[in-house]
């Protein structure tokens, strides 16, 4: 009877799920920018709820499974892909994991797409971002949902998973209950404040692509409204927020469609994420994906419900399972225990080593 946590570092909040036998006991949320300001907050917390079996920490773009405590400074790298030159946001993130790895606590860093051996090599070309550790979360969570509502076991899951998330869209196809492709944040459809997948004609003209370029371009962007929160992006109605989200919703729409080509068995298209939660935005992206799907049966996470997004719900499930619980058979399905490799093994238009000396792996 495993005790364990989920976290899910997101753009906007920190989330916090935890449960005892499968049972939730700990569901909170903390705005990032404080939580990464004072790691020991999260720490304190963790520590607080001891005993525990283990946590689901947060992993960035992934690795395979390791605990926080072996960490290296090169894992951290290729976990967060940081911008070097550059203070804060993903420098956070690993500051909170040092913290993290010099605590008590049992924490493990859980894969990302690009590291499971469901999916296959040839689709993992020149990608790097097919959907970041906290959404092979999230697809565990999904996964559980469809086992308790359909009384089956994980294998006989499939579907495509749309996370619409506070700055970045991605989407996941599901085959037999294993990840089997995906599209990422920032090599997907466009997000409600990043671009996704960049043309590369853009690409050139910007000179170069920072970190920064990954987080801007989407919705807000195209709105002229970089500032504003989701709630006033959604309620806008000038011409330019109508283009905005007419690409949003089309650009999500492609990306579901497209991924079936991946998992032609997936019958069923899973919503998540905190856009899913806006009605406008929510009622008509069912309606257009019913239009160019029209036998997707189309439906919104629910997961445990409460306040941590599905993202650490999941990470939670992964957590217990792993621990031995009641849902190691997800675990078992998704094949976390087989991950293996880094986000840079698969690179053509790039060499893997001048990845690595862009990030300083080598020095």
């Amino acid at each position: 009877m495993p005790r364990v946590i989920g976290i899910d570092p997101g753009t906007i909040t920190l989330d916090v799920c935890g449960l005892d036998d499968g049972d939730v006991f700990l569901d909170q949320s903390f705005a990032t920018s404080a939580a990464l300001a004072d790691p020991g907050l999260l720490v304190d917390l963790l520590e607080s709820a001891a005993p525990l079996d283990l946590v689901a920490g947060p992993s960035g773009y992934g690795l395979p499974l390791i605990r926080a405590q072996d960490i290296s400074d090169a894992d951290l790298h290729l976990a967060y892909l940081p911008d070097l030159s550059r203070s804060g946001g993903i420098l956070g993130l690993r500051a909170l994991m040092r913290a993290l790895a010099r605590s008590a606590v049992a924490v493990v860093l859980t894969p990302g797409v690009v590291h499971l051996p469901t999916v296959p090599a040839y689709r993992k070309v020149n990608r790097v971002d097919m959907g970041t550790a906290d959404k092979v979360c999230a697809v565990a969570l999904a996964v559980l949902d469809e086992t308790r509502r359909r009384a089956c076991d994980p294998r006989e899951v499939s579907f495509i998973l749309l996370e619409l998330g506070g700055a970045f869209t991605a989407a996941l196809a599901v085959d037999a209950g294993q990840i089997v492709d995906g599209l990422g944040g920032t090599s997907g459809p466009l997000g409600l404040r990043a671009a996704g997948a960049l043309d590369g004609e853009v690409a050139c003209l910007a000179g170069s692509v920072a970190k920064q370029h990954l987080f801007g371009g989407g919705v807000a962007t195209i709105a002229g409204a970089p500032e504003a929160d989701t709630e006033r992006l959604a309620a806008d109605t000038s011409a330019r927020a109508r283009i905005a989200w007419d690409a949003y919703l089309e650009s999500a729409v492609k990306a579901v469609a497209g991924l079936c080509v991946s998992a032609p068995n997936a019958a069923d298209v899973i919503l998540s994420g905190r856009v899913a939660r806006i009605p406008r935005v929510h009622d008509e992206l069912v309606r257009r994906i019913s239009v160019a799907l029209p036998r997707a049966r189309i439906r919104t996470l629910t997961g445990f419900g409460g306040t941590a997004k599905q993202a650490a719900q999941g990470a939670a499930v992964i957590a217990d399972g792993l621990a031995g619980g009641r849902f190691a058979p997800i675990v078992d399905a998704l094949g976390i225990r087989a991950a293996s490799g880094t986000v840079l093994d698969h690179l053509y238009v790039i060499s893997a080593a001048d990845a690595r000396a862009r990030l300083k792996l080598d020095s």
